[in-house]
């Protein structure tokens, strides 16, 4: 199984476990005299399965992550970090920018006047690089997703 299939199946299995959480809450009390719409102890030993096999499945996405090559100063794992850590940044400045905007909401020459202590322009050029770096990193680890085996 390549890396990328393994990845997608991580996310099948968390939509899954997802969907079971609300189809237990939905099964975990009725009205006295009612069944519940599906038998509560079959859906957590479905949720216990497909949790354990979610475990093994990010255990070997880690083992791969972590032992692949991206290149050669650096292995797939530490990429990811760096991108995650590229992209926190990124959202970090953006909600920034969102907070900086002044808007003039003053009906009267009394109420009080804000102005914005960043230069917006600037920091949308460094969200501009962030997300540029980001773009071009993710398409590098998504190719070598479909190229390497899950270990």
């Amino acid at each position: 199984m390549k890396l990328a299939e393994a990845l997608i199946l991580r996310a099948d299995y968390q939509k899954r476990i997802e969907q079971l959480k609300n189809r237990l809450q939905n099964s975990a009390k009725v009205q006295e005299g009612e069944n519940p719409p599906e038998n509560p102890h079959e859906l957590l030993k479905e949720l216990d399965t497909i949790m354990n096999e979610l475990t093994i499945l990010i255990q070997r996405i880690n083992r791969t992550n972590s032992l692949t090559k991206f290149d050669d100063e650096r292995s797939l794992a530490d990429i990811l970090a760096q991108r995650d850590r590229i992209w926190d940044k990124r959202q970090i400045l953006s909600h920034l920018i969102h907070s900086a905007v002044v808007k003039q909401d003053r009906y009267s020459r009394s109420e009080v006047k804000y102005f914005s202590t960043i230069d917006i322009g600037k920091i949308q050029k460094e969200i501009d690089r962030l997300s540029k770096t980001f773009r071009e990193i993710d398409t590098k680890i998504q190719g070598q997703n479909w190229t390497t085996e899950l270990r």
